[in-house]
This record gives C-alpha cells, sequence and structure tokens, in this order.
C-alpha cells in the first residue's frame, strides 16, 4: 500500500512549497483538505494507478474545524490500516513575520488579532500537534529550493533516489538558430567535416560511418573526455539545486553530421550512469527536407 503524508504546520512555514516538491515526486497531492473528508477520500481506487508513488495533503488553520477534528480523523485513518506519516512545518516568529510581509497575505486566524499575535496564537495552538509529527522542520533558514530538497530526501530517505532534473541532448545546426531552451551549448565547428568527404555527404550522425569519422578524431578524443567530466561535475550541483529541465545543445553548421554524432555519444555517456536523458536531433533532417 502506498504511503500517505500529511503536511501540516504553520502559516507561512511553506507548505506550499512542500506539496510542489511531493507533486515534483509523483505523488497525489490535495492542498486544503477537510480532514473529516479523508477517510472517504482514502476509500477512492487512486492508489492502484501505477503512476501514483503516493498521496499527500496539506490540512491546517484555513479549515475552520481542523484544530477540534485532527485527533479523531488522525485516529480513524490509523484504525484504517493505511501507513501514514505526518510532517510538522515551522519557522520563528520574526521569519514568519517578514514572509507575511512580503507575500502582504492575511493570516487565517487573524480575525481582530495582529499580525504578531495571530502567529503566536497558532504557534501555541497547534503545539500539540508538533509533538505527534514524525517529522519536525524548522525552515527559518531553508530558501525555496533548498525545502524542496529537504522534502524529498525524507520521502526517499530509503535508499530510492530521484531527481527533479530531466536532462535532455539536443543537436542542432547554427544556421538555423541556437535552440531557445538551451541551458549549455557546445560548438562542434572546430571538428572536420563529414560533409566535405563526398560518400558520408548524404549520411547522417547516426550512421556507423559518420560516427566513425567523427568519433575517431584524435581532437574529438580529448575533447570528449573533457567535456563528459565537466558534465559528470555540473549535473550533479545542477541536480542539487532541483532544476527541472536541464538543457545541453551540441551544435554544428548544419546538424546533421558532427553534432548528432556527439549528441549521441553524450547521450549513452549519461544514460551508462542512470540519468536517463532524452535525446533529440533538431536539425538532423532540416536540409534534406527543403530540397
Amino acid at each position: 500500500m502506498q504511503k500517505v503524508y500529511i503536511i501540516t504546520g504553520l502559516s507561512g512555514s511553506g507548505k506550499t512549497t512542500a506539496i510542489q516538491a511531493f507533486e515534483d515526486a509523483s505523488y497525489y497531492c490535495v492542498d486544503n483538505m477537510p480532514l473529516e473528508l479523508l477517510p472517504k477520500f482514502l476509500e477512492l481506487p487512486l492508489q492502484e494507478n501505477p503512476g501514483i508513488k503516493g498521496l499527500a495533503f496539506v490540512m491546517d488553520m484555513r479549515s475552520k474545524n481542523f484544530i477540534t477534528d485532527y485527533p479523531t480523523g488522525i485516529c480513524s485513518i490509523e484504525a484504517m490500516g493505511i501507513p501514514i506519516e505526518i510532517i510538522f512545518l515551522e519557522a520563528d516568529i520574526n521569519t514568519l513575520l517578514k514572509r507575511f510581509s512580503q507575500t502582504r497575505r492575511q493570516h487565517p486566524v487573524t480575525s481582530q488579532r495582529s499580525l504578531l499575535d495571530s502567529i503566536k496564537f497558532e504557534k501555541n495552538i497547534m503545539h500539540p500537534m508538533k509533538q505527534t509529527a514524525h517529522h519536525n522542520i524548522d525552515t527559518s533558514n531553508y530558501n525555496v529550493h533548498e525545502l524542496k530538497s529537504k522534502i524529498l530526501s525524507l520521502i526517499h530517505s530509503k535508499g530510492e533516489s530521484y531527481s527533479l532534473t530531466r536532462i535532455n541532448i539536443v543537436s542542432f545546426g547554427f544556421k538555423y538558430g541556437i535552440p531557445n531552451d538551451a541551458d549549455l551549448v557546445m560548438d562542434m565547428r572546430f571538428l572536420a567535416n563529414p560533409y566535405f568527404v563526398p560518400e558520408l555527404r548524404t549520411l547522417d550522425g547516426e550512421s556507423q560511418a559518420v560516427k566513425q569519422f567523427v568519433l575517431s578524431n584524435r581532437e574529438t578524443k580529448s575533447f570528449l573526455e573533457k567535456y563528459l567530466n565537466l558534465l559528470d561535475y555540473l549535473i550533479p550541483l545542477y541536480k542539487r539545486e532541483n532544476k527541472a529541465y536541464l538543457t545541453f545543445a551540441i551544435g554544428c553548421t548544419g546538424g546533421r553530421h558532427r553534432s548528432v554524432a556527439i549528441a549521441r555519444n553524450i547521450f549513452e555517456h549519461l544514460n551508462k550512469k542512470g540519468l536517463n536523458p532524452g535525446l533529440i536531433h533538431r536539425d538532423i533532417d532540416r536540409e534534406t527536407k527543403q530540397t
């Protein structure tokens, strides 16, 4: 049975960021879920979907009866035999004051209280929930990316690896323009061009003959050794920042020979490392379609 997470805690502590991390990890998520509806919701066949790794719900003071319903609600879920973990997020008072000032949003328990009094009231009334939570996270010193990383490491604490970063390798021709989504562009026009070899001109970089021509070049071997080492260094750093998409663009003049062969080699290298990159040859057939 898939695990169920309940995310709760103080207003302004980062619950929206936390639920976004669960969404990125392929969890079915509901924000501001009334606790009294959760047992019925868990009876739905959502967990039978193989694409869903689990369920995550944000519950907090926005729900009118949250405080009174919490103890009995949690007990009823546990009585169903469903594995559940509670994450409680908090932050120090000065941090919460600053966050509400920046977002200009009203505190959900404001009523006739000042913002400071509302924060103190909520902190006090939710203290019993903090004590029963499985995970307590103080987000005072976290930025958005750091909190997402914290949540993801919590979800996959049992050794399962997960990355937010989707890597794509794109080959292209400079004469058709650099891909708009390129994060790192590499120009392969310093290599000998198969276009000027009559028997290779009509082939493309996925053919064995062109790959042999390009990859057997001494300069190519030296370049790939240095460039792949660079990627091996950079990719973990990009992943640490939870970059959603990472595109390495490899270009040559027409995007048919050199860039294609090099992009394929990079793809195979990253694939062996278990990074499951995508490979797109944007302009491989551009010239043949135009003639």
